[in-house]
Parts: C-alpha cells; sequence; structure tokens
C-alpha cells in the first residue's frame, strides 16, 4: 500500500525537484539559506549508485539555472551511501569526484553527511582524501555524541574544513557514543566552541534551546561576527524559531529533504532511536 505523502509534507518539501523550487524560493525569501538533501541512502547495486551520482549531478545543474534566473540560493547535502560507498569505496570516491567537479564548475558547495558509526572512519577518509582538490565545494558531518569526534573536529581544525555538527540520530552502542543527553550536550558546546574559533564557517545544526543559547552566548562574550558561522535546522521543525534568529541577525540555513523515499527515511530514523520518534511529536507543537 502506497502512503500518501500528506502525511510526509510537514517535514519533506515534495516528492519532485519541480516541486521543491517554489519551497526553497520561499525559504530565501524570509531571508533563510538553503541546502536540499535528495532522499536515500545505503545503495547496493553499482547501476543505481551510478544512477544517483546522475541525479546529484542534474540537482547541481538545476540548481546553477535556478540561480542565475531567479537568484536560488541553495546547496546540496549526499549520503556516500548513495554513492555506492557501502559497494566499493574506489566506485564512491570516482562518483564523489565526478560530482565535485561539476559543483566546483558550478560554485555549489557540497556536504558530506554523516550515516551510522560503521560508515564513519570510510566518510571521513573519503572526505580528506577530496578535499585538498575541492577544498572550498565540500564539507562534513560531525556527531557530538560519538567519542572519536574530539578527535575528528581536531582535524577539521587543522585542515581549516567546513564542518557541519549535530548531536547524532543513530541509535549506537556505549562503547562508541555517548548515552546521557547532558554529556551529549557538554560534548557538542565544547565542539561547537572549537569549530567556531578554530575552524572554517561552521554549521551549529540543533534545534536544543540550551546549544542555541550557549551558541549565542559564546560569540557575544568573544566578540565573533554572524559572518563567521550559521545555525542549521531540518525543514518544518520550528520554523518559527527559524525566522526569529535571522530577525535577530543571525544567519540561518534549513535543510529540505525532498524526493520519493520519504517513508523508508523516516521509518529508518523512528526505529533507530526511539528519541527521534518523542522529537517529531514535540516539533509538531513547538514554534
Amino acid at each position: 500500500m502506497k502512503l500518501p505523502f500528506s502525511l510526509a509534507r510537514r517535514f519533506v518539501a515534495a516528492e519532485t525537484l519541480n516541486d521543491t523550487i517554489p519551497v526553497v524560493r520561499k525559504l530565501n525569501a524570509k531571508g533563510l539559506y538553503v541546502t536540499l538533501d535528495q532522499l536515500g541512502e545505503y545503495v547496493s547495486d553499482r547501476k543505481v549508485a551510478v544512477e544517483a551520482t546522475d541525479a546529484y549531478v542534474d540537482l547541481l545543474r538545476r540548481i546553477a539555472e535556478e540561480r542565475r534566473d531567479s537568484r536560488l540560493d541553495a546547496n546540496i547535502s549526499i549520503k556516500l551511501s548513495m554513492l555506492g560507498q557501502k559497494i566499493d569505496e574506489g566506485l564512491c570516491y570516482d562518483n564523489l569526484l565526478r560530482l565535485l567537479s561539476v559543483a566546483t564548475e558550478h560554485d555549489i558547495f557540497v556536504r558530506l553527511d554523516m550515516e551510522g558509526s560503521d560508515l564513519t572512519h570510510s566518510t571521513l577518509g573519503l572526505f580528506e582524501k577530496a578535499y585538498p582538490y575541492h577544498p572550498r565545494h565540500v564539507g562534513v558531518v560531525l556527531q557530538a555524541y560519538l567519542h572519536r569526534t574530539a578527535e575528528d573536529v581536531a582535524r577539521m581544525c587543522e585542515l581549516n574544513a567546513r564542518v557541519r555538527l549535530c548531536k547524532g540520530a543513530y541509535k549506537e552502542p556505549p562503547g562508541v557514543a555517548y548515552q546521557q543527553m547532558p554529556v551529549i550536550r557538554e560534548r557538542f558546546i565544547e565542539h561547537m566552541q572549537r569549530l567556531i574559533e578554530h575552524a572554517r564557517y561552521p554549521g551549529i545544526a540543533t534545534h536544543d534551546d540550551i546549544l542555541i543559547d550557549a551558541t549565542r552566548e559564546f560569540v557575544g562574550r568573544n566578540g565573533i561576527t554572524a559572518d563567521r558561522y550559521e545555525f542549521q535546522m531540518l525543514y518544518g521543525i520550528r520554523p518559527v524559531t527559524q525566522e526569529q534568529i535571522v530577525a535577530d541577525g543571525y544567519r540561518m540555513r534549513v535543510y529540505v529533504p525532498f524526493g520519493t523515499q520519504w517513508l523508508p527515511y523516516y521509518m529508518r530514523r523512528i526505529r533507530e532511536r526511539k528519541e527521534n520518534l518523542w522529537f517529531v511529536v514535540k516539533s509538531l507543537f513547538r514554534k
């Protein structure tokens, strides 16, 4: 049975790119930057990985076209598992380089999303391999709840790389990730401070008021200007707060998912971690 897209409309812009572009324009008109996230992950067929790369190349070219015609402001986020990461890292790297060549040609930034901890080492390795060739057009995500993240933050600062810092949404064992939210928040704040001071234009990705306030307090206390970093949130989550952050003089980027694979995306997140379901429920009632 195919469930109606109306179930996902609050959190997924549309099933097609044509229907997503007007959503991006509306967000831009409110002063919000946008990252487009074409839904899908864990490709296990080489042909499908190449097709996914082709789709991302088409997406980059469409963004460039829309930017010329209507000043659209958007970049993209990709999951390397869609490019064949779990099939063959060499295949994935070749697909990534092809994608980044187009991104560089059109001056569009590409964020390498982070998935479960089984792919963290591979993702960071592929990022570091590609980064010297496209330093202005590729960045990566780090998850604050992983034990390894302090070392990864230090390395990204050494590279002067662009990092998106988030708490982390996957269910991970205690040996890999912190389990208690107060500890995760402490780690997030430590990493946020280091990235803002020592890395290039980090994205502070959180819907948590405690972490938003901690970031605002830190940059205010240290005289750090708003062009040194940006806040990031997901489409449909606290839209009023997103606009208020912009009104307060900060930068805000909205991650906008689109595509037909919205049901697997949300069901997988809910199955992986019970907190994700509670997060979605709470977001329906928060501004």
